[in-house]
Order: C-alpha cells, then sequence, then structure tokens
C-alpha cells in the first residue's frame, strides 16, 4: 500500500473517532438541555416526584437521539464505507467493472474510492494485457509448430527427393530456433517483470562486446552488401553483461533484417561516453517507421505494418527496453517511412578501471568492420 493512500485511511479512522466523540458531547448538551427546559417549565418536579416516569422520558429521549444518529451514520459514513466493501469483493471475485460514484460528504473517504476506482481500472487494464498477451503467445507457438508438423508429415513421402528432404529439414530447423528464440524471450522477460533474474555486474569492454554483436550478423550483411560504419572507442562499462548483449544483438539484427539488400544499405553505430553515461545509437537507412508504429514499438508482441513483419516474435524490442529500464537507462526510438530508424541507448556508468577492447579499432578509436574483416582476409 502506498504511503499516502495509508496516511488517507489512519486520517478516516481518526475522524472515526472525532465524530464517536462529538457525537457524546452533542448528545449530553442536549440531555442537559431538555432537563434545563423542563425545569424553567417547572415539570421537573414531577419527574422528581415519578422516578420511574424520568427514567421512561430519559430512555425515550435517548431512543429518539440514538435513532436520529444512527440513521446519520449510516447514511453518510458507512454507507459508502459499505460499498467499498462490497466492490472489494466483487473485484477479488474477478470483477474488474465495478466503480463506485463519488457521492459521499466525507473528502478522506472520497478520496479512498477515488483511489480505489483507479486501482481497479489499472487491474482492467492488466487483465486486458494478460489475455492479449496470452492470444499472441499461442499465435508465435502456433505458427512454428504448424510448419513443423507440416514439413515433418512431408519427409513421411517416401516418393520424395533428397533436395525436397533437405528442405524440409531446414525449414524444421528456422522453425524450431524460432521457437527457441521465442522460449528464451518469454521466459527472461519473465524473469525480469518479477526481478528475480541475477544482475551480476562485472566490468568489460562495452565497444567490444557490441563489435561482437555486430559480428555475428556478417553473414547477412555480407550478403545484402550493407555498408556498416562504426564509431566505438574504449569504453570499459560495469553493468550486466549478459543481458546487455541481448539489446545490441536485438538492436543490430533489426538493423540488417530492415535494410535492403540491393548494395545501398548502411548501419551506423555510434558509442559517444560521457562522465555520468554513455550513449549507443544504432541507425540504419531502411524501411523506417511512421508515428504509429514508433509510439508502440516497444509493446510486446507489436510488429508495426505488414512491412516490418518478417520472421520475428514481436519481443525483441520489448525486451531491450526492459533490460535497459532495469538498468536506470532509456531507450528510444525515431525514424520516418523509407528514411530508416535510430534507436539511442542511454546507460548510466559507472566508475571503472580501463579495459583493453581488443585492438579493433585505429588510432581514433574508429574502425569500419567491413575493413577489418579484409585486413585479416589479407
Amino acid at each position: 500500500m502506498k504511503r499516502n493512500e495509508f496516511k488517507q485511511i489512519t486520517n478516516l479512522r481518526s475522524h472515526f473517532h472525532h465524530i464517536i466523540f462529538l457525537l457524546t458531547v452533542v448528545y449530553m448538551m442536549l440531555t442537559g438541555l431538555c432537563f434545563l427546559l423542563l425545569l424553567r417549565g417547572g415539570r421537573l418536579y414531577f419527574f422528581l416526584r415519578n422516578p420511574l416516569a424520568l427514567i421512561l422520558a430519559f430512555y425515550v429521549f435517548s431512543f429518539i437521539i440514538a435513532t436520529v444518529l444512527t440513521l446519520y451514520i449510516s447514511r453518510y459514513i458507512l454507507s459508502p464505507v459499505e460499498h467499498l466493501s462490497d466492490a472489494s469483493k466483487k473485484v477479488a471475485h474477478g470483477d474488474f467493472t465495478v466503480q463506485i460514484p463519488l457521492d459521499s460528504d466525507s473528502d478522506e473517504l472520497n478520496v479512498t474510492i477515488s483511489n480505489f476506482n483507479s486501482m481497479v481500472r489499472e487491474l482492467r487494464s492488466i487483465e486486458t494485457l494478460r489475455d492479449d498477451f496470452i492470444a499472441n503467445v499461442s499465435h508465435e507457438f502456433k505458427t512454428p509448430l504448424s510448419a513443423i508438423e507440416g514439413y515433418a508429415m512431408l519427409l513421411q513421402e517416401k516418393n520424395l527427393g533428397d533436395k525436397e528432404r533437405e528442405e524440409c529439414a531446414r525449414k524444421i530447423l528456422q522453425s524450431t530456433a524460432r521457437l527457441n528464440d521465442l522460449t528464451g524471450n518469454i521466459l527472461l522477460l519473465s524473469k525480469l517483470d518479477n526481478q528475480n533474474y541475477p544482475q551480476e555486474n562485472t566490468t568489460f569492454s562495452l565497444d567490444e562486446q557490441i563489435r561482437q554483436a555486430i559480428l555475428m550478423f556478417e553473414s547477412v550483411w555480407t550478403k545484402k552488401q550493407i555498408d556498416i560504419d562504426c564509431d566505438m572507442p574504449d569504453v570499459s562499462f560495469v553493468g550486466p553483461q549478459s543481458l546487455l548483449n541481448h539489446v545490441w544483438i536485438n538492436l543490430i539484427g533489426n538493423a540488417v533484417k530492415f535494410v535492403k539488400g540491393d548494395g545501398s544499405g548502411r548501419i551506423t553505430v555510434r558509442l559517444t561516453p560521457s562522465e555520468k553515461n554513455v550513449v549507443v545509437t544504432v541507425a540504419d537507412n531502411g524501411i523506417g517507421m511512421d508515428d504509429k508504429t514508433i509510439a508502440h514499438i516497444f509493446e510486446k508482441f507489436y510488429q508495426g505494418d505488414t512491412s516490418r513483419r518478417s520472421s520475428g516474435n514481436g519481443l525483441g524490442l520489448a525486451l531491450c527496453k526492459k533490460i535497459v529500464e532495469s538498468l536506470h537507462g532509456t531507450i528510444t526510438a525515431k525514424g520516418a517511412p523509407g528514411e530508416g530508424s535510430v534507436f539511442t541507448v542511454v546507460l548510466p556508468r559507472v566508475p571503472a578501471p580501463p579495459v583493453l577492447s581488443g585492438g579493433m579499432h585505429g588510432e581514433h578509436g574508429e574502425k569500419n568492420v567491413k575493413s577489418e574483416k579484409k585486413r585479416k582476409e589479407k
């Protein structure tokens, strides 16, 4: 429970105590006033001579006052509390459509009811997201499983040639890899959501890690004739090395995937260190994104328009965002259709001793990965 909500409930209880005390004082004053009026009217002597009548009159008067006060408390104080209790029971049984009207005369009760309504709306949105998540996961699993089943049935055909068998086996392996990737991303997202992923901070060369992520896709960007331009000085970084590796692989993999393979493709990777943070920028001149895609690009299973739905599961960027935010950093995206995309990651920097990056850059800390590849071949 949040501190301000606890304070509101405490204030509400305090007001109940004050109300009871005030009602007791009012009752005593009214009783005294009635006896004073009886005394002035000369009728008190009748009650003094008849104690039974005095007791009966006192009981009747007390009953009337208690009835009026009970009706008031029930109408203006206890009724909203009962509504809140009934609504809480409905929410506990899964009804997230409950909303309580703000018709109480107590500001504290209205604030509590307003917070309750906000909580129910939030739970309803979470329930909707969960249902969508289950539906999306089911769909993402069904597609590769159906492919595996179909190609496995083809392999049972006796008159299938060797070439066709190799193609079926290749498709099955592709679908299996897609399932493994999907399962791994879902498990990692779940661990990060529940904050039970062990983040072991180590000191490592951030520029070398990004460079290795680029080289993982070497066969793809070589085949598509993509120009890779890197500007990465030596940067020693303290953080969870394995988690950050997921970020660079996803960002660079997406850039390679959505750049055209006609020889005009270009991907630029920049690493800019400062005293307080490091900024990593991955830019490409691929298909780009419209404003709607940018607004939802980091949501789970969102893949934008049909031009961006190529062999992905829509979890990569959501995973990137979760990892970066778990390190108190930020990740943003911008772009335009046909003009490419730019992803920027800002990570807070922890001072650490310098780490050599492995000598893959030149004098000024800049190196083109393709040039390095050619140098090694020579």
